[in-house]
């Protein structure tokens, strides 16, 4: 008996469960590492992993946050951040001011939006102590964090088939895809979802 190989398997499972007129919902479990490598291609792509909300790495007065890191807790997700910031007024190059580095939390619930992994509730969970700093923070956290942490699932699975002739035999091409529920379940953010499928 032949043995298929690994493109051939991903090609039968997607025939399986993506193809048939009544689909049945497929189940996706996204880890939270999955979660922070979005995050970190999306958002903190910049020098040193940084996002500049305030600035940039050549300015004197600056606010910036870096290493996200992704937890689950009961039913909703938790970002935790660090940040860096200068405030106070830029004279002859230098910033003459405060210098703070508090870390920060945001928690968010999962949310189907179309085709895309969304957020929504964005809860500020831990901030610093200075207004001034959460005059920055907080919008970064309740709305910017969020939104770049989306994810279309559509155009991943479009992607991953767009050299399926090549590696498969099969021209596979996804025709629409569903996101019918997602929610956080133990260590995984699980994500029931269906499609349909052609192949030539």
């Amino acid at each position: 008996m032949a043995i298929l190989s690994r493109a051939n398997l991903v090609v039968f499972f997607l025939i399986g469960v993506l193809a048939p007129a009544s689909a049945h919902a497929v189940e996706l479990k996204i880890s939270a590492q999955a979660l922070e490598h979005t995050l970190n291609q999306q958002l903190f792509s910049g020098a040193q992993g940084r996002y500049y909300i305030r600035g940039d790495d050549h300015s004197a007065c600056y606010v910036y946050v870096d290493q996200p890191k992704v937890s689950f807790v009961q039913d909703r997700i938790v970002v935790h951040v660090h940040t860096h910031s200068k405030l106070g007024t830029s004279v002859r190059g230098a910033c003459l001011g405060l210098g703070l580095s508090p870390e920060a939390d945001v928690s968010i619930l999962p949310d189907a939006q179309n085709e895309n992994i969304g957020f929504r509730d964005a809860k500020v969970e831990h901030l610093s102590e200075s207004k001034e700093l959460n005059f920055f923070l907080v919008p970064f956290l309740s709305r910017k964090l969020p939104q770049k942490m989306t994810v279309n699932i559509a155009d991943i699975l479009r992607k991953v088939l767009a050299g399926s002739a090549t590696t498969t035999g099969y021209d596979m091409k996804l025709d629409e895809l569903h996101i019918h529920s997602m929610q956080v379940i133990g260590d995984s953010l699980v994500v029931d979802f269906d499609g349909k499928l052609t192949v030539h």
